[in-house]
């Protein structure tokens, strides 16, 4: 019986640098051409590549004029409705620009996302748009090294070398906060996300509204969530389980907020009577759960409308230096919170 022959896997820079000895980086740098790397250094990277079957640039991404009309996309899964409406804008975007949209998703596996950078990079994709949930140094570096268009949506790059578009988290949350204590709630509890430069901005703004107000920041009333509808769910019950209970949680996105809902109802509590509760996004569902929620609204749709427009000015202006575009977010008042005396 013959043996069954492997798949085989797509070649990447990774495989490269390692038969040939030498760093991701340089091996990146070849394949740039760049001029910063030694002649014989060189030729026995091109010889290991030729060698490994690595290909630098598929044909199709060469097309009239040597550019292609697809995008890629990078996001960690489309499980969540606040994806979706940034995927919207960004497919309304690129139509009207007359580009077409590759998705890649890394299942919300970190691991997976830088490695995916190279695929991408020497894929049919002309520049990549990135929605991921985090965001390391090496990371950057890569990208960086690759000379490879990219914009970052709804998160920050802290050392300023990428372009990026996001909202006003902090403002954001310090307006739920302040609303929640004009409505006479002193015991306000936060449900934080994953450590990101948005949410951590969020958890700044809530402790800043309190210690504005005169209002002790109390340890056991922050609690880690991680963005998911049962972090929100596990969370509330802890919170609610307190000897000294919240009269309002504030959760960092509206899926956590769900969750909030389902356990405040579960403990047979009333939402507002007993409970107010706020949260963070403003996705479609938010309009529709009974109560509707009190909400942040992001521009969810518009922030992938301008992080395409970001991508196309970069290639349109390759020298143009990185830039961060802000859009406002707006507190949307609906039923879920209740004032107290």
């Amino acid at each position: 019986m013959s043996e069954r022959k492997k798949i085989s896997q797509p070649v990447t820079i990774y495989d490269v640098a390692r038969e040939a000895g030498v760093s991701d980086a340089t091996v990146s740098r070849v394949f740039n051409n760049k001029n910063n790397v030694r002649a014989e250094t060189r030729e026995r990277v091109l010889k290991v590549a030729e060698k490994l079957g690595y290909v630098a640039n598929l044909q199709a991404r060469m097309l009239a004029g040597g550019k292609s009309n697809i995008i890629g996309l990078l996001v960690p899964g489309l499980d969540t409705a606040y994806m979706a409406a940034i995927i919207r804008g960004i497919d309304l975007e690129l139509s009207v620009a007359g580009y077409e949209l590759l998705l890649y998703t890394t299942r919300r596996r970190s691991a997976n996302e830088a490695s995916y950078l190279q695929y991408i990079a020497n894929s049919v994709s002309y520049g990549l748009l990135l929605v991921v949930p985090l965001l390391s140094q090496k990371y950057l570096e890569v990208l960086s090294d690759l000379t490879y268009p990219y914009v970052l949506i709804d998160e920050v790059d802290e050392t300023n070398t990428s372009f990026s578009v996001d909202s006003t988290n902090w403002q954001g949350a310090y307006d739920a906060t302040q609303y929640l204590i004009k409505l006479g709630h002193r015991k306000i509890a936060f449900i934080t996300g994953i450590p990101l430069h948005t949410s951590n901005n969020r958890l700044e703004a809530y402790k800043a509204a309190l210690e504005e107000s005169g209002i002790l920041i109390r340890k056991e009333y922050i609690a880690s969530g991680d963005f998911s509808q049962s972090s929100g769910y596990q969370q509330t019950l802890k919170l609610m389980a307190l000897s000294d209970p919240p009269t309002a949680i504030f959760a960092a996105n509206d899926v956590m907020a769900i969750g909030v809902m389902d356990a405040v109802r579960e403990l047979g509590m009333d939402i507002p009577a007993d409970v107010s509760v706020v949260g963070f996004d403003d996705i479609p569902q938010a309009s529709t759960t009974h109560p509707k929620l009190t909400t942040v609204r992001q521009p969810l749709e518009q922030m992938g409308r301008e992080g395409v427009r970001l991508l196309l000015e970069q290639l349109e202006y390759p020298d143009r230096p990185p830039r961060r575009l802000t859009l406002a977010t707006e507190l949307v008042i609906r039923d879920s919170c209740k004032s107290i005396k």
